[in-house]
């Protein structure tokens, strides 16, 4: 049985909650699960403890026995120091839009003209 520790969402519409489970891959989201194992409510501020709520002795307990992790519930893991740091990469993440690139084009550009024409004056 191919097991992952995920979200399941509660809560009504535009108030989400989540509950952190363990559960078959093969069950829905909000589905049937074997455990829960914490709570994630991302309506409080950041640094509120209540955010994040972690039975971390039943999650180990799960990993051990073969359980991955979600994206997600690996960041809360990696937060909590269970699991080791993972290297993300993503650099088309920095890379600027369209209009923003053609906006410094067009500044560097006018930069360029302002540079050459005092130049041009003291030349004669």
């Amino acid at each position: 049985m191919a097991m992952k520790i995920r979200l399941a969402r509660g809560g009504s519409k535009k108030r989400p909650f989540y509950r952190v489970v363990a559960a078959d891959s093969r069950m829905p989201r909000d589905g049937r699960f074997i455990e829960k194992l914490g709570t994630y409510n991302p309506l409080l501020p950041k640094d509120s403890e209540e955010r994040v709520k972690l039975d971390l002795d039943r999650v180990k307990y799960w990993m051990d026995q073969g359980a991955q992790p979600s994206d997600r519930v690996a960041r809360f893991l990696e937060a909590a120091g269970v699991v080791a740091k993972k290297e993300r990469n993503n650099p088309e993440k920095a890379v600027p839009g369209k209009k923003a690139q053609e906006r410094a084009e067009e500044k560097a550009a006018k930069a360029a003209e302002a540079a050459e024409a005092p130049e041009e004056a003291t030349a004669e």
